[in-house]
């Protein structure tokens, strides 16, 4: 049975893939946030909107590898990816694919420092099928950037309904499905971390 709790603290980045006027996706992901912070992970979210992602013309990775000329910003939020054990990607579904905020984000980065960690997709929308489609355009984008995402994804179908304005649930659905998520999230940072610490990564 996997742990409720992530055995040793672990560094999660959570990125919120909406810049939309009253996006409902700032309550997923602080909902998801004070989940993780549960299992005692220490979490960093990334909002496009607050971070100012410009559209992307120069990934950080395309200054060099001193990063000489990169904005400073960018590169704080490059080390904070790299230091971290697991990824959390909330996104919502945009003509029923990826939301371009959320890729232009992480196309600003090389997926060298994502890889040899897990990922974990929550996907939400205002009708039945609570984001599935975009998950699914999610999924090859982060195995080529070398994340391994979880089997499980949890979609959260009429998210009106779902989360209060300050991502306080109004439902047992919330907790039991980011429950079965995280379950899974835990078991490969912890797995993938101890790994990495023991045997390095292939170069």
């Amino acid at each position: 049975m996997a742990s409720s709790k992530a055995a040793s603290k672990l560094k999660a980045i959570l990125f919120l893939g909406t810049v939309r006027e009253n996006r409902v996706g700032l309550r997923v992901a602080r909902f998801m946030q004070k989940q993780l912070e549960k299992r005692n992970y220490e979490v960093e979210m990334f909002d496009p909107l607050e971070m100012k992602f410009p559209l992307l013309q120069k990934p950080v990775h395309f200054y060099g590898p001193e990063r000489t000329g990169a904005p400073q910003w960018l590169q704080d939020a490059e080390k904070k990816i790299k230091a971290a054990d697991a990824f959390v990607i909330v996104s919502g579904e945009y003509n029923h694919s990826v939301p371009p905020a959320l890729s232009n984000m992480l196309d600003h980065f090389p997926g060298s420092i994502f890889s040899y960690k897990p990922s974990a997709i929550v996907c939400y929308s205002p009708g039945i099928y609570g984001g599935m489609r975009a998950a699914m355009a999610l999924r090859p984008l982060l195995s080529e950037m070398g994340t391994l995402s979880v089997s499980n994804i949890f979609g959260i179908p009429e998210v009106h309904k779902a989360l209060d304005e300050e991502g306080v649930p109004k439902n047992d659905h919330m907790e039991k499905g980011a429950g079965k998520l995280l379950d899974q999230l835990d078991w490969y940072a912890t797995a993938m971390k101890n790994h990495r610490n023991t045997a390095g990564v292939p170069q």
